[in-house]
């Protein structure tokens, strides 16, 4: 299969030909290095004079450009011929050597030529550069009032493919794509809007688009989810609108009625989701037999959302696939998407790939941290988290079900939550909610994991490891975008967490970091705490003088002492707790367990613990994990029963307990999925047959429903 393989910006091109000894080398870079050398002497065109080359002037010089080197390349077949004519085969290398020669001097010559003619600057300087590529210059002066003076490589790489017409597999590393220019755009959007919209309006589909009243769309894009539809749509109608094509965007929660009057009076462009768009083509609202285009984005979510009797269908629907380009995208390529990239595409199908081979799939610019927290304790982990990570900016918190996370978003000040229950009308506002700073903390399931190009998302916090490898990719990248940085959390059950498989298939190495402890937090706290205290007025001081100075006299402590508990008070602070560094779990400790001999299972731990202890005490052991080199055993106790733990090891041989310091590597298992009890958390509480919330409350944020559970979505 042809492909498009990542290089560098300019590949050198050498030809080496060995005669009597001597190698004579050709080397398109020397061209480069004459244009440079060229420019240094020559004066820089002005911006002005540079506008004046419009499009068609443009295309003019590039066709002249290669009618002078194709002569070069007729000059240089006569000399080979006229050599194998004269000293019959094989060839004499030294006259072809002297043809190379005679071919570089030649086009060296027609270079300087072009240096000549460009004052000295060179159109390709910036590959990537606009006016390298066949975009109108209507089309231009819409990006460039965008701010978009050049193309990403997702998007120069598949420009020409797209507009020669052929068939496409995109794929790309989420989040490295995309200008930070507005929130509603990214490099894999406009890698097929802006060639496809070329094609309809100046390139080959203009002539067979139809037009007028009632027309049928020439263009289909399918994506996963409402946000992501309105986003692309959101693309085609400003640069497509400028241009005179129609969209229309289709997918649930919205009425049908004016979405069919829409297709009714005619439009162009088609985007959707699948569930809406199979809806309409059933209904017969939507007619495929002029399409020109269609677009499968973010392919791989479509899989992962169920929609893959939809997509196959729809795309079934095209009676004459060879009249249809399509163009696929998919950051990842699961073995349905190599499938659907088989059956629906031509043969001859083009790949642009830009993760290829990596290791590293997930964002470069992203640091991936996971921390061990037990599901009763994410509730009071997650707010210190954000106060240590996010910077001040914007953090997206992704729960698995949707009742974890409305019932998350409802005790996080400020935060609000996104999900598929929630109205659309409601998704829109909390969505431009969150982009506008109105509210920092948005929760969400895997319905915010595509496509939400949002500025400043410092913070990603997932719950507990996704299903599947690439949801963590997905999650991880709604951050560090478009060359900026982010923090990616991740909490776990070292229990159940089979974290080396992210690992590996990711690429991804966490950091393993134990949670924020509450004295640390604290700190800062109280580092904010006296940046307000010195901003208040002085106008105050005669009023609250008095108050101070009878509690100075009458306190007991020293007036830095009393100005530390102001300052805590002022914080929040009462008192200060302490966290497990096994579950995260406040007023907890995590102690390690060993017994002279090695630990091998769970049981066995249990039974060496009530060798010294009463059951009431053992039965109030929290997450006990067994540790990787098979010896020993963690595990959490309250802070006020350590004493009582401690002190009963002097009554059992080999035995010894440890506050241990830091979490040793534990043995890792495949975290269970939606079992009898919901699958969730640590022996400090399950959660409960059929759901997240029954049980005590503070399981609250326990695992997936079990049997009757809720809906991923």
């Amino acid at each position: 299969m042809p492909s498009l393989a990542v290089s560098e910006p300019q590949k050198k091109h050498k030809m080496k030909i060995d005669s009597n000894g001597e190698t004579l080398e050709f080397d398109l870079s020397s061209v480069k290095k004459i244009k440079k050398e060229k420019k240094l002497k020559k004066s820089k065109v002005s911006e002005s004079d540079s506008e004046e080359l419009n499009f068609t002037e443009k295309k003019s010089k590039k066709k002249d450009k290669k009618r002078k080197a194709s002569e070069v390349d007729e000059d240089s077949d006569e000399q080979k011929s006229e050599t194998s004519s004269e000293l019959g085969a094989p060839m004499n290398l030294k006259s072809v050597g002297e043809s190379v020669k005679k071919k570089k001097m030649k086009l060296e010559e027609i270079d300087h030529e072009e240096v000549e003619k460009d004052g000295g600057v060179s159109e390709d300087e910036n590959p990537n550069a606009l006016s390298n590529f066949r975009i109108s210059p209507q089309l231009v002066d819409m990006l460039k009032s965008k701010g978009i003076e050049s193309l990403f490589p997702i998007q120069s790489m598949t420009f020409d493919v797209v507009l020669d017409g052929a068939d496409l597999v995109g794929r790309a590393r989420t989040g490295q794509e995309g200008h930070e220019i507005d929130s509603f755009r990214k490099g894999k959007t406009l890698a097929f809007v802006l060639p496809i919209l070329e094609s309809l309006t100046n390139g080959p589909s203009k002539a067979a688009r139809k037009t007028g009243y009632g027309r049928v769309p020439s263009v289909l894009v399918l994506l996963p989810t409402r946000e992501l539809a309105t986003q692309v749509f959101a693309d085609f109608e400003v640069y497509g609108g400028a241009l005179g094509l129609q969209s229309c965007c289709l997918y649930g929660g919205a009425p049908y009625q004016s979405q069919q009057v829409k297709l009714k009076r005619g439009v162009d462009i088609v985007v959707g989701t699948p569930g809406r768009i199979k809806d309409h083509i059933e209904r017969g609202n939507i007619d495929l037999s002029s399409l020109k285009f269609r677009v499968l984005d973010e392919a791989d979510e479509m899989l992962r959302m169920g929609f893959v009797e939809d997509v196959e269908l729809i795309l079934g629907k095209v009676e004459d696939a060879n009249k249809v380009q399509t163009l696929l995208f998919s950051a990842t390529l699961p073995s349905w998407v190599k499938q659907i990239s088989s059956r629906f595409l031509k043969p001859d199908k083009r790949t642009v790939d830009l993760v290829g081979n990596e290791k590293m799939k997930a964002s470069i610019n992203v640091r991936h941290i996971i921390i061990p927290c037990s599901s009763s304790a994410r509730a009071q982990l997650i707010p210190d988290i954000i106060r240590c990570y996010s910077s001040g900016g914007r953090t997206i918190i992704f729960t698995e079900t949707k009742d974890s996370a409305s019932g998350l978003a409802g005790i996080l000040p400020g935060a609000r939550a996104l999900h598929g229950d929630i109205q659309q009308a409601q998704r829109e506002v909390t969505l431009s909610g969150f982009r506008s700073g109105k509210f920092l903390t948005l929760v969400a399931t895997n319905v915010a994991a595509r496509g939400l190009d949002i500025n400043d998302v410092q913070l990603i916090i997932q719950c507990e490891p996704p299903r599947d490898v690439e949801a963590y990719i997905h999650r991880s990248g709604r951050t560090g975008r478009a060359g900026n940085t982010g923090v990616a959390v991740m909490l776990y059950d070292p229990r159940r967490s089979n974290i080396s498989k992210i690992e590996r298939e990711s690429g991804v190495k966490f950091e393993h970091i134990a949670a924020p402890q509450p004295a640390d937090i604290a700190k800062a706290a109280g580092s904010t705490a006296a940046e307000t205290i010195s901003k208040v007025s002085d106008g105050v001081i005669p009023i609250f003088k008095s108050a101070a100075e009878e509690l100075l006299s009458t306190s007991g402590l020293s007036p830095v002492d009393l100005l530390a508990k102001a300052l805590a008070k002022t914080a929040g602070y009462t008192e200060i707790t302490s966290r497990s560094l096994l579950t995260s779990m406040e007023n907890h400790v995590t102690v390690l367990l060993e017994a002279g001999r090695p630990i091998y299972t769970l049981s066995f731990a249990y039974g060496v613990l009530r060798r010294f202890l009463p059951e009431e005490k053992v039965e109030e052991v929290k997450g006990i994990a067994l540790t990787a080199d098979g010896k020993g055993a963690v595990f959490d106790v309250p802070t006020e029963d350590l004493d009582t733990f401690l002190a009963g090891q002097e009554n059992a041989a080999g035995v010894s307990l440890e506050v241990v310091k830091t979490l040793p590597a534990l043995q890792e298992r495949e975290q269970s999925r939606g079992g009898r009890f919901g699958g969730g958390g640590f022996s400090g509480g399950r959660g409960g047959r059929g759901g997240n919330f029954s049980g005590r409350r503070n399981d609250r944020f326990g695992g997936r429903g079990g049997r009757g559970g809720k809906s991923k979505w």
